[in-house]
């Protein structure tokens, strides 16, 4: 079933490797928004969206915005973690990067799609999640609700 606003966190520890170093443990997230987005290699909507999670990484930071990346494979050669690594430093992924190629962070997440966002308020729960090439905006709508409203 997937994740219904107001579920807790799930746990990141089940990517096989991380890149930008790994994330913080999750009690420690507490006090900041947490945007965790799922990418792959072979996902063009996703290459096309970095961009814009990039400017929304860095112009939130200061508001305490943290973000993480989970690396989805959905084929084979997606699982090349030479080529993710490649990649997210072509795409300027600095946030920690999670190489999810046994499917244990997504099937936490009970996530099926990439590109995927989850957005977590200042307590850990799910606030929002969107997929696919509209879920940017809606995403960007939810974002705006943390900040500017001081939503918890």
């Amino acid at each position: 079933m997937p994740l219904r606003t107001g579920t807790p966190l799930p746990d990141l520890s089940g990517a096989t490797e991380w890149i930008n170093g790994a994330p913080p443990p999750r009690e420690t997230l507490r006090g900041a928004p947490v945007l965790v987005h799922f990418w792959a290699v072979s996902c063009h909507i996703c290459h096309d969206n970095m961009p814009t999670l990039a400017r929304w990484r860095d112009e939130y930071a200061a508001r305490g915005l943290r973000v993480i990346a989970i690396h989805m494979p959905r084929q084979e050669s997606d699982m090349d973690v030479d080529r993710v690594r490649e990649d997210a430093a072509a795409m300027k992924i600095t946030e920690p990067c999670g190489i999810d190629n046994t499917h244990a962070v997504t099937d936490a997440f009970d996530n099926r799609f990439v590109p995927a966002y989850f957005l977590f308020d200042r307590e850990g729960a799910l606030k929002s999640r969107t997929a696919g090439d509209a879920g940017l905006g809606l995403l960007e709508t939810a974002l705006k609700r943390q900040f500017d409203t001081g939503a918890a």
